[in-house]
């Protein structure tokens, strides 16, 4: 590993331990010619696939912009950082879970939906309202009484 202060070649390992979420090694090293230490991670490069949009155009897939999208429904809500980072990463094993080398932008929305309603309701909707292209008020009526018919379902059960 290439020193970040130097820009020497070699390094040496004088810790290793799992970060805390589990999904990376977090390696302490010293720098063998400047004697600087500094910390690196590990993390398994996924391969993910490719989003087919709804004019068949294909994209990357991008976390940033997953993550975002959360940010944006659920701003000014009671949701923390540390649930919206769940989600995402829930979103994200769902996808390299599926072993598909492509995959239809509207199932990744629907994933979306799926973690914004266990999230939060008012984040549900705000989504649903860009996401559905929500033209009138009815729209938005007509999406709360979903989410309530399915909320007295799951009571009866």
């Amino acid at each position: 590993m290439r020193c970040p202060f130097c820009g020497a070649d070699d390094s040496k390992v004088i810790d290793s331990r799992l970060s805390a979420e589990g999904d990376a090694i977090r390696r302490r090293r010293s720098c063998v010619e400047c004697n600087e230490r500094f910390t690196t991670y590990e993390t398994a490069e996924l391969s993910l696939p490719r989003l087919v949009k709804r004019d068949q155009s294909r994209a990357v897939f991008n976390e940033d912009k997953l993550r975002s999208g959360f940010l944006k429904a659920l701003e000014k809500r009671p949701v923390s950082i540390d649930s919206i980072d769940t989600a995402v990463k829930g979103i994200v094993r769902r996808l390299v879970a599926s072993g598909e080398r492509e995959v239809d932008s509207r199932l990744v929305g629907d994933w979306v939906m799926d973690a914004l309603r266990e999230l939060d309701e008012v984040a549900y909707v705000r989504f649903a309202s860009v996401y559905r292209s929500f033209q009138d008020v009815n729209a938005f009526r007509e999406e709360i009484e979903r989410m309530e018919n399915k909320a007295e379902q799951k009571g009866d059960d």
